[in-house]
């Protein structure tokens, strides 16, 4: 188990927007101590101001913002990771978690994605969770513990057509965390988790890097950044494995892992209607692939529940439809003798 959260310093990276950022707020309500890191300076000064907001009175009546820091930081950047760990130990002396949330996204066909900005996705999705990871797991050996904290995705475990480059990193975020987990298993006090959100109301879509003219929005059903720092607060206090975030996430890994023939039937209509909104974009862009967007960063984005309720039925039917032609694939499978 982790240290207790009020005697507990967490590195928090990708906190000034969406699930890192909901995660910080979360962290500082129950009184843990801060560093929180992201590209933007502009908007981690924000967050600060929202941690100390959250913290418990007593931190408040102290006087004192020491348990919250912030350090911009760009995992893409080997020297950027670098940094970031010298200032927390500098200010600490100790980390005792991290939890890493940063991610770009690229919509459009493989061959439309320019290879910079496919390149770009990979290096600060998966080499900077590598870059991250390689310093934490130094650390917490050298420290007799500590506990990391990825966040994956579900399209870590499907594919998914116009998310070429995201689902590539992510996958190899998947492999990178089971490996990790092998690898750390005797080793005492330290820790690798995985966290697996689906769909989340975050401003990542509306961000990305976009060759599709069209808008990315959320796959349903749609959780709140809340739902996934709650899990991820939840993942800190009690070490596990790994931790699926979404109503339909099994479903649709059961159907891309049993049946990949009706998957990819389903999936291409699906993510045309429930994936991609009807918003079309002007240009095709870069979004924050090579820099940060502050004014578009928040926590939540901009698909509340007046859109999520409607589709969410739509996606879930769809995964039911897969989950159920498993069952029945399962059920004419021949047995053990070769016979049905």
């Amino acid at each position: 188990m982790s240290r207790r959260s009020t005697d507990r310093v967490v590195v928090v990276i990708g906190a000034s927007s969406g699930i890192g950022r909901a995660t910080a707020v979360a962290l500082a309500r129950q009184g843990d101590t801060l560093v929180l890191a992201s590209r933007s300076a502009q908007t981690l000064a924000d967050v600060e101001r929202e941690c100390l907001a959250a913290s418990p009175p007593a931190r408040r009546r102290a006087g004192t913002t020491a348990h919250v820091s912030v350090v911009p930081t760009d995992v893409s950047l080997r020297p950027s990771v670098e940094r970031l760990f010298r200032a927390a130990l500098d200010r600490h002396g100790r980390i005792d978690a991290i939890v890493h949330t940063p991610a770009v996204v690229g919509y459009g066909r493989f061959e439309d994605i320019p290879a910079e900005v496919f390149d770009q996705v990979i290096a600060t999705n998966l080499l900077g969770t590598a870059n991250v990871a390689r310093l934490a797991l130094q650390q917490f050996k050298a420290d007799g513990g500590g506990h990391l904290v990825l966040v994956g995705s579900l399209l870590g475990k499907i594919a998914t057509p116009f998310m070429s480059s995201y689902v590539t990193s992510k996958w190899g975020v998947h492999g990178l965390a089971r490996t990790l987990q092998a690898e750390v298993r005797y080793v005492r006090g330290v820790h690798v988790s995985l966290v697996s959100p689906g769909g989340v109301n975050t401003p990542i879509y509306a961000q990305a890097a976009n060759y599709a003219r069209r808008e990315g929005r959320p796959p349903p059903p749609v959780d709140r950044p809340e739902t996934l720092a709650d899990a991820i607060v939840k993942v800190l206090d009690h070490p596990r494995r790994e931790t699926s975030v979404g109503l339909a996430n099994h479903l649709w890994t059961a159907g891309f892992r049993f049946l990949p023939g009706v998957y990819d039937v389903l999936v291409a209509p699906a993510m045309s209607r429930a994936g991609i909104s009807m918003t079309r974009s002007r240009t095709d862009h870069p979004g924050n692939v090579f820099a940060p967007l502050p004014a578009g960063e928040a926590t939540h984005g901009k698909w509340g529940r007046h859109w999520i309720r409607g589709v969410a039925v739509a996606g879930v039917a769809v995964a039911g439809v897969a989950a159920g032609a498993v069952t029945t694939a399962k059920a004419l499978a021949p047995g053990p003798t070769g016979r049905g």
